[in-house]
């Protein structure tokens, strides 16, 4: 099974966000991918946190998510769309909503980002308050693909590991981490986050990330990557508007878990 992580650029205008994530989604489809995951924020990357706002859709209604469905059905591809805004119990804050849709163009899930990105940067004149602009979402969510059983997340929830065990006992065997990680954040923990979720879980980890700059001053890391249950690093690129792709073995995590049992061997 061919699996893609979609890395881009995104900036403040949808429509040109969109058409970068059709001309990136088809490119995975053409390589054989029959699974793609967008990366957080694909279709916004706002100047300013409340713009978001302005975009945002009621679940299964609005311009992204048509685009959304019609991309999966026109290029064959289950996707996970990474992050989009949806509306909130607030009207000034929205959701970081990650839909799923299969092949056919039909939803099957829908995650809200439950932990928000509210720090100060150790020793840097940097912080960020996504509380600010967005509302948590409170369930885990996972969904059934031809993949297996897939464990959906976004961005800083990797730092949450026990979100991702929750996720495990619901069943799954791959986690997606469509992410918008910082330049200073991602070079100190991104991989070793990614590795630490893949190799305690026995879980295949697709984390696709935005990369360069963007227009509300934020610099993403990029390094957009698939990792397999072991922690070996399959694919991965550093920047550029792109695709990494990766052959998977749906049937891997079971049989690892059943080798090395470390997580039957849990006992709190």
């Amino acid at each position: 099974m061919r699996v893609a992580a979609i890395q881009m650029n995104s900036q403040a205008e949808v429509d040109s966000n969109l058409q970068l994530a059709d001309r990136l989604l088809g490119e995975a489809a053409a390589d054989g991918c029959l699974f793609a995951v967008l990366p957080e924020n694909f279709a916004l990357m706002p100047i300013r946190s409340r713009d978001k706002a302005k975009h945002a859709e009621e679940p299964g209604d609005g311009p992204i998510q048509r685009f959304l469905a019609d991309a999966a059905r026109r290029h064959g591809l289950w996707i996970v769309a990474g992050s989009m805004p949806l509306r909130s119990p607030e009207s000034e804050r929205v959701y970081g909503g990650c839909p799923v849709y299969d092949a056919a163009g039909r939803q099957q899930a829908l995650y809200r980002k439950i932990h928000l990105f509210d720090v100060r940067l150790p020793d840097r004149e940097e912080s960020y308050q996504e509380s600010w602009s967005m509302y948590p979402g409170n369930d885990a969510v996972t969904v059934d693909t031809p993949i297996g059983t897939v464990g959906l997340t976004i961005c800083y929830d990797v730092r949450f590991p026990e979100l991702y065990r929750r996720l495990v006992d619901d069943g799954a065997t791959v986690f997606t981490v469509p992410a918008a990680f910082t330049k200073v954040t991602g070079a100190a923990h991104w991989k070793t986050l990614l590795s630490a979720r893949a190799i305690e879980n026995l879980a295949y980890v697709i984390a696709p990330g935005q990369y360069g700059e963007h227009p509300d001053n934020r610099s993403t890391f990029g390094h957009s990557m698939i990792i397999d249950p072991w922690g070996a690093v399959l694919a991965e690129q550093a920047e550029g508007n792109c695709h990494v792709a990766a052959d998977i073995d749906p049937d891997k995590p079971a049989r690892l878990r059943s080798e090395f049992p470390a997580l039957a061997n849990r006992r709190i």
